[in-house]
């Protein structure tokens, strides 16, 4: 293998318990619940360790409702467990305004929160790609953009007028300034004034009625969670007081965007109700998976600290991904957390055979404790506690082996990248790996 850059009424195809609610019962538990992956084609299913099973998602942007449904079998059938798409609400820019694909995402500059009518489809359309989700098990995270309305109208919106923005900043200039963070204008994107501070006791309230109508009516199409865009913007009380109260009322996941490099910052929205991003994590793979020192993988991130609210990446619509694009992810889809994968071409992502043996190898044998057994600056190897066995060599030329302590005693272990021969763990514990120039392997119990 070598590298290179480049989810009206509720759908009653769910359990009676409700799949939202075994999922984040089993999130606030600290547990992972099985799934049912798909293999690649020369993955023995039935011979394969079982592992306790994590879920997946799929970043499933710039396309229409109808494209998107129609893909959903082969979103499922790759072994995703969900999919993020974009927020449906109507909106400033169409199609026409784009420089390229994702050059501006669409969706991001509200005009109107009460009509799902947009550049994706008709209101009825997004109804039908919820339902055909649910008809495959599918999860549909919605994008949920709550901080600001959109640029170049000045204030003129239809639910909206200028008392109910902040209009005391202007601009973002200083990223350090929190105030200007979380009440300033975000690249010209009017700012909602969703708090009583700076002027706003009467008109908050009606702000945030509008907003929980918003979140209701996504929830009323059948969604199963929000994700909170440009979430670090708005002050964490609102989260905390209000629009986490309601998904929990609506009986909805949440999922933020606190783009943050520290993982203080971002656990402090998390603290709030929600799960994150992991912003802290992303910017340490651009550096490790650019051929640099694997040893910085060790303990980084939201995910080493809190896995069980947080979903790491490799890149998004907004941000990159490092040039070892596979190697990244075959990182990103074995340690604990729950995965968002994103490609600009979404076919290309669901025919990539890497990819969707990472995926199966997430569902179907990763789970427990992260152990790291070994690092130097090429090489990683870490431990799913009496799960899997994985080892990362970003070294370009040469194959990387090392004698690592695991919990498996005399012990055949298979690699399920198809890479590597079978190894055995002696009676102490320890076993020899070997693994290729920039590649992986992945090594579990028959």
């Amino acid at each position: 293998m070598v590298d290179d850059s480049n989810q009206s009424d509720r759908n009653e195809t769910h359990s009676s318990i409700g799949r939202r609610a075994l999922v984040r019962g089993a999130t606030v538990a600290g547990l992972s619940l099985t799934g049912a992956g798909v293999g690649s084609a020369d993955t023995d299913v039935s011979s394969a360790a079982a592992g306790s099973g994590e879920f997946v998602f799929f970043q499933y942007f710039h396309e229409t409702w109808p494209t998107i449904t129609e893909n959903l079998s082969t979103v499922a059938d790759r072994g995703y467990d969900g999919i993020w798409i974009q927020a449906p609400q109507e909106s400033a820019l169409s199609w026409d305004d784009r420089d390229g694909r994702n050059d501006p995402p669409l969706g991001y500059q509200p005009i109107d929160f009460r009509s799902f009518d947009s550049e994706f489809g008709t209101e009825a359309d997004l109804r039908c790609l919820i339902d055909t989700a649910h008809e495959h098990d599918l999860e549909v995270y919605v994008d949920c953009v709550m901080n600001h309305m959109a640029a170049k109208r000045g204030y003129d919106f239809p639910q909206f007028d200028e008392e109910h923005f902040h209009t005391h900043v202007g601009s973002i200039d200083d990223w350090d300034d929190e105030h200007q963070v979380k009440h300033g204008d975000l690249l010209g994107l009017k700012d909602l004034a969703q708090l009583a501070a700076h002027g706003h006791a009467d008109t908050a309230p009606y702000v945030r009625e509008q907003l929980r109508s918003y979140m209701k009516k996504i929830a009323d199409f059948g969604a199963d969670g929000y994700r909170y865009d440009a979430a670090k913007h708005v002050e964490p009380e609102y989260w905390e007081r209000y629009a986490n109260v309601w998904a929990e009322e609506f009986d909805m996941n949440r999922l933020g965007e606190v783009l943050d490099g520290s993982v203080e910052y971002v656990q402090n929205y998390i603290e709030t109700g929600m799960n994150a991003l992991d912003y802290p994590l992303y910017w340490v793979l651009q550096d490790v998976f650019d051929y640099g020192d694997m040893r910085r993988l060790e303990g980084a991130g939201v995910t080493a600290q809190d896995p069980w609210h947080s979903w790491p990446f490799v890149q998004n619509h907004d941000e990159s991904a490092p040039p070892q694009y596979h190697l990244a992810h075959a990182h990103v889809l074995t340690i604990e957390g729950t995965p968002m994968v994103y490609n600009l071409y979404p076919d290309e992502l669901l025919d990539d055979d890497a990819i969707t043996n990472m995926v199966w190898v997430k569902k179907n044998l990763a789970g427990g404790t992260t152990y790291w057994r070994y690092a130097d600056a090429d090489l990683g190897i870490y431990e799913r506690d009496s799960n899997l066995l994985v080892g990362l060599n970003n070294d370009a030329d040469e194959w990387r082996g090392e004698w690592v302590y695991t919990t498996w005693r005399n012990e055949t272990l298979k690699d399920y990248s198809g890479t590597g021969a079978d190894v055995t763990v002696n009676g102490d514990g320890w076993v020899e790996i070997w693994v290729p120039p920039e590649d992986w392997v992945f090594y579990a119990p028959y």
